[in-house]
């Protein structure tokens, strides 16, 4: 008979960790970038419309936000995973929000 453990499976994360915090909260203030997905969002404005949840860490307290910033989402995906957690501040330009 197989044991489980012997499988070397380990456990897809699904969810992020950590209470909600606003974009607002954490403008212009280093953060720690750990993951990060992107779905279509509950709250669409047209069809089609995204959301980013980001994994972060605050003053090393996990975090999870959520923005339809879709510079940030294009940025992100230019991040080659293998360089995940990064340090980087969330900026605010010419309403655009971005990283720095």
């Amino acid at each position: 008979m197989n044991n489980f453990k012997d499988f070397n499976i380990k456990p897809v994360m699904t969810c992020f960790n950590g209470k909600k915090i606003e974009i607002e909260d954490i403008l212009n203030r280093e953060i720690v970038v750990c993951a990060f997905k992107i779905e279509l969002s509950k709250f669409q404005k047209k069809p089609g419309d995204k959301c980013l949840h980001l994994q972060i860490k605050v003053d090393d307290t996990e975090r999870v936000v959520f923005t339809s910033g879709t510079m940030l989402m294009t940025m992100l995906g230019m991040v080659d995973e293998k360089r995940f957690p990064f340090k980087t501040t969330i900026i605010k330009q010419n309403r655009q929000l971005q990283f720095s």
